[in-house]
């Protein structure tokens, strides 16, 4: 067991859109993510995702209507709905999704990362 201090991970990397693993329950990873700018439309088949805001603003937008998430706020999306999330500075988000999860659901694009990096 160790005590994990989440905004000394945040300050372990700079890039956008690629999370990092922080911890592992049940089949779930806990990732950190830096966002900045709009990603891709996309969908989980398969897996719901939550998105937990720990500094900044995040706009979740779906097909109908969107979400704003501040700082200690989270939604859980649910598997199967289509959705883009979308930062106009930079954002600080803890993830918690099932291990399979692919950042990019159903696409494979330059912003699809597959081997995620433990820190």
């Amino acid at each position: 067991m160790e005590k994990i201090n989440i905004a000394e991970k945040f300050e372990l990397f700079q890039d956008y859109w690629n999370p990092r693993i922080i911890g592992e329950l049940n089949n779930q990873y806990v990732k950190v993510v830096k966002l900045k700018g709009e990603f891709v439309w996309h969908k989980h088949d398969d897996e719901d995702e939550m998105f937990l805001v720990v500094r900044g603003k995040l706009k979740i937008e779906f097909r109908k209507g969107s979400a704003i998430l501040n700082d200690g706020e989270f939604i859980i999306v649910p598997k199967g709905v289509e959705h883009r999330p979308v930062a106009e500075e930079e954002v600080h988000v803890l993830l918690f999704e099932p291990s399979t999860t692919l950042n990019t659901g159903n696409l494979k694009n330059e912003k699809t990362v597959s081997d995620l990096k433990r820190i």
